[in-house]
């Protein structure tokens, strides 16, 4: 269990950070990047949450989950596989973490009419927000599958990602009056 009773340490002070392994690793490190820009996924969900608390508290449930997957995931980052035994069991991201995700995807992708054209982010501020939480998952997965080229990465973590992405699309479509409130994209509108 984590014990936070010093907030600033300054063993970072130089400009590395520790993983999960105690391994020590600059802080433009790839895997830092990535398991970074999980957390700033997890910071949008919050602010969707503001918003989602308010009006959708069906959703709110949905995403208080997905805020605690991301740290899993976090930590699964934040913990590089090795064969080498670490001496206890790292958390990793599970198959039935994204099997919720996909089930969670199609519940609300039920309630959608097929789309005509690409959509605009907005139409209502927690659509704009899933839209933005949607913006920056996809950039962690950019940046996790660019590290599983380079080391090894936990392969349900991997679709896990992509999977969120989907869902805060089919989310924010679904908080648009179930896709009515939805702005559409009109290709070369303003020619």
């Amino acid at each position: 269990m984590v014990v936070l009773n010093k907030i600033y340490t300054k063993t970072g002070d130089a400009g590395t950070t520790a993983l999960g392994s105690g391994e020590r690793r600059p802080k433009h490190d790839l895997r830092v990047q990535a398991y970074g820009t999980v957390d700033e996924t997890n910071a949008v969900v919050g602010i969707v949450r503001l918003e989602a608390a308010k009006t959708v508290t069906e959703l709110d449930k949905v995403l208080a989950r997905i805020q605690n997957d991301l740290f899993d995931l976090g930590a699964d980052l934040a913990t590089p596989e090795t064969d080498e035994d670490p001496g206890y069991e790292p958390l990793r991201v599970t198959e039935a973490q994204v099997s919720a995700i996909e089930a969670e995807i199609d519940r609300l992708n039920a309630d959608l009419e097929p789309l005509r054209s690409f959509v605009l982010p907005g139409g209502s501020p927690a659509s704009a927000h899933l839209h933005h939480a949607r913006t920056v998952s996809r950039r962690a997965e950019r940046l996790m599958t660019e590290l599983a080229e380079a080391e090894k990465v936990n392969r349900h973590a991997l679709v896990y990602m992509n999977r969120l992405s989907d869902f805060f699309f089919v989310a924010a479509r679904w908080v648009n009056a179930k896709g009515s409130g939805d702005v559409l994209w009109v290709p070369g509108k303003n020619r």
